[in-house]
Order: C-alpha cells, then structure tokens, then sequence
C-alpha cells in the first residue's frame, strides 16, 4: 500500500508528459505548413539575437517598469521551476526532500531560500501585472481583438503563477523538519506561525495536498501553454534565434516573380514550353491568400504572439484611427493556423478545403493600411515580423486578383505606360524646364 502514492504520481506525470509532447508534435506539424525558407546564414549573429532578445529580455525592458517586472517572472519562475526535479525524483521514489543529504544543508538551504525570496518577488509582480491589465486600463491591453479568451488567456496565466508561487510557499511553511532546519526558510519562517496551533496530521496534510497540488499544477500549466500566448515561454528562442537579418525594409523578391521576369528577359525562352522530362508543371502562385502560403517562419511568429500590444502602440496606422492592429494580424494567422489543424487531424492527416482563407479573418482594408515603416517589427520583444504577412497578403491581392486600392492602381498603370508613377508621357518629362524659361 505504501507504493500507492508513487505509483498514482506516476501515473499523473507519464500522463501531463504525454500530452504536452502530443501537442508539441501538433505545434511543429503546424509550423511545418508553410512554405520552407533558408535561415540558416550568420549562425554567430543568430545565437547572439538569441542570447540578447530571448534570454537578456533587451527589448522587454525599452517600457522599464513593465520589463524589470517581466524579468522577475521570468527568471523567479524558471529558476524556482528547478524543484521540480526534486519533486520528480521525490514523488518517483517515495522520498522527501532527496537533494537535502546529497547537497549538504548549507547549500540545500542556501538555494531554497532564493527560490522563496524569488517566489515572494514573482507574487508581487504578477499581482501589479493584474493591476495593471485589470484596474489601470491600459490602453494597449483594451484593442477589440483583446476581448473574450484573449483577455481570459492574460489572466488565467497570472492566476496560475500567483497560485503556484503561494503553494510552493505553503508547502515549504508546513514541512516542519524543513522549518526546524532553520536555513532556507527565508520567507516560510513568517508564514509557518499561522499553523502552530493546529496538529501535526493536520500541518503535514495541509504539506502534502499543497505539494501534490504544486506538482500537479505544473503539469497542467505545461500543457495550458499550447493553447495559451503563453507559448512564447517555448517559443522565444527558436523565433529569435530564425529572425530576419536583414536591414528592415528589404523585401524579399518572389522567386515566382524573378523567374518570370527573367524569361521576358531572355530573347530565346519559350513562355509555352512543356516542363523537362521527368518535371511535373508547377503552376506559379504569387503572394499568400492563405497560411500555407506563408513561410514556417511567419506561421512560427503567430504561435509566438504575446499579444503584449507593444506593435499595435507604436502602429502609425492604429494611432490614427485605422482598422490595422499588428497584434490581430498575428492572432488571426495563428487562429486560421489552428483551424487548418483541426482540418486536417479531422481528416485523417489530409486537409479538406474548408471554403475558408486567411482573407476570411483579415480584411483588405486592414491590409491597405498598412504603412510598410516597420515600426511594429522593431518594437517586437521577440522579434515577430508582422510586416512580411501583410506584404505577402497585399502581393496576392495585386498578382493573383488584381485588386488593389484605385491610387496604387492608377501608379502602376503609369508606371507600365510611362516608366514613371506620374500620368504624363516620357516624351513631356522634361516640359517643365520649358515652363521655368
């Protein structure tokens, strides 16, 4: 009967485990769909993007109250989060506290008391974090696509955290061989007071159900991330690590276009020619009307959102009262993205055409509004690149449909007619000169 225990925690982790590694596999497959590009050039400049985005939090900390708290949390919560493995190990082999005798006391205390003064620390933060997104209304937080499970997301993962933050607390404040130790107790030693009345079954329960609690917690955060903006947590270091290196503002060139563009060029190739032997004819696509169009990279941005609103603040578009929100734009990819899954793991593996397209959740108008001046890819903490999407999205609408806003029509009529952007010919380029004489 005594093995009850560690055959049920067991059970409990092969089980968590299991499903996050399932929604793992469904995140790459997901990723997987868009198209492939290369980027794998400059591996120093990539591992050091990482190292200073992900890692350092560089860009968190550009909004200095908001960033310092995010680094609290961030540090505080992957490094109390190494217990774990203690944990692990203690409810496997049925022992308690396993790493106490192997670290030695004075080490073994020195490390728990910085987990409870990060847990302490990670408390406070997460509490100003709801202040700040449920009592001060900041603007960025309040955008129509933050609604709904949007805005339950944002807290749901506070809650989490504050919850579990109190129970590792709690359960280091009720272990009364740990709190006789008299080391590691840096904040425990203030709460354990509250329990001196009551019995010792009845302290040790209360220090059981907050560690199973804990652990199992954990577990459920783990697999909460996949359905959460909380993938960032994962995803920030790949995202970084992949950004785009070069200068902002140099749009990539559609090798559809180039190849195109270089048979008007080349007096002796044939437009009409069969495909070679052995070639299957690919019919030419330009832009994206849909999330398989776009590249891994860009679907690998939308899973990464943190839907902090940072993009959207800084958007010249949205500042003047335009429907374009950078942050939707990811959000709608990332739900169109989710939608072609269940498509497919619906259909046995294969995507049926569901009617449905990326236009279906991002209107032209918001595509049009965009000024192209990179200020929300800039502003990114992770480095996301809602520009590439909308530049894809506005290639298929001119390439593919011939749709575009009457000006930028007009423009291009000009500039096949005339070689220049203006409605005159070249013949009358130079008719000023003769009106300044």
């Amino acid at each position: 009967m005594q093995w009850i225990p560690n055959i049920l925690f067991a059970i409990i982790l092969f089980v968590g485990i299991y499903f996050f590694a399932k929604n793992v596999r469904k995140l790459i497959r997901n990723i997987k769909l868009g198209k492939e590009v290369d980027r794998s050039d400059n591996p120093s400049e990539r591992w050091t993007n990482m190292a200073r985005i992900a890692l350092g939090q560089s860009k968190m900390v550009r909004r200095p109250v908001s960033g310092v708290l995010h680094i609290v949390v961030y540090l505080g919560f992957i490094i109390i989060n190494i217990e774990v493995l203690e944990i692990i190990l203690d409810g496997l082999l049925g022992t308690h506290r396993v790493f106490l005798p192997v670290l030695g006391q004075s080490v073994y205390g020195f490390l728990i008391g910085t987990f409870e003064v990060l847990a302490l620390l990670v408390l406070v933060s997460v509490t100003v974090f709801w202040i700040r997104r449920n009592v001060m209304h900041i603007k960025r937080f309040l955008g129509k696509e933050m609604k709904g499970w949007p805005k339950n997301d944002g807290n749901n993962i506070l809650y989490f955290e504050m919850v579990l933050m109190s129970l590792f607390l709690l359960m280091n404040a009720t272990d009364d061989h740990f709190q006789h130790l008299a080391t590691g107790n840096t904040i425990s030693q203030y709460i354990a007071p509250f329990f001196e009345n009551l019995s010792f079954g009845v302290v040790h329960a209360i220090e059981r159900t907050a560690w199973w609690i804990h652990i199992v917690g954990i577990l459920v955060f783990l697999n909460y991330l996949y359905y959460s903006k909380h993938l960032h947590i994962l995803l920030a270091f790949p995202n970084t690590f992949f950004a785009n290196l070069k200068p902002k503002g140099a749009f990539k060139n559609d090798p559809n276009v180039t190849k195109e563009v270089m048979m008007m060029m080349d007096p002796n190739a044939d437009p009409y020619a069969a495909p070679a032997e052995g070639e299957d004819e690919v019919v030419a696509t330009f832009g994206a009307k849909d999330v398989t169009d776009l590249s891994w990279v860009n679907l690998m941005n939308a899973y990464t959102c943190t839907e902090c609103g940072r993009c959207t603040s800084n958007c010249p578009a949205n500042l003047t009262g335009k429907e374009l929100s950078p942050r939707k734009i990811m959000m709608d990819t990332r739900d169109r993205l989710e939608e072609v899954g269940k498509n497919i793991d619906a259909n046995n593996g294969v995507f049926q055409d569901d009617g449905k397209n990326l236009f279906d959740y991002i209107s032209k108008e918001e595509i049009w509004a965009c000024t192209s001046c990179n200020a929300c890819v800039e502003t990114c903490p992770v480095n996301i690149d809602p520009l590439e999407i909308i530049m894809d999205m506005r290639r298929y609408l001119v390439m593919e449909e011939s749709s575009a806003p009457t000006e930028l029509n007009n423009m291009m009529q000009n500039v096949e007619n005339n070689g220049a952007p203006w409605p005159y010919s070249q013949m009358d380029r130079l008719n000023w000169v003769d009106e300044e004489q």
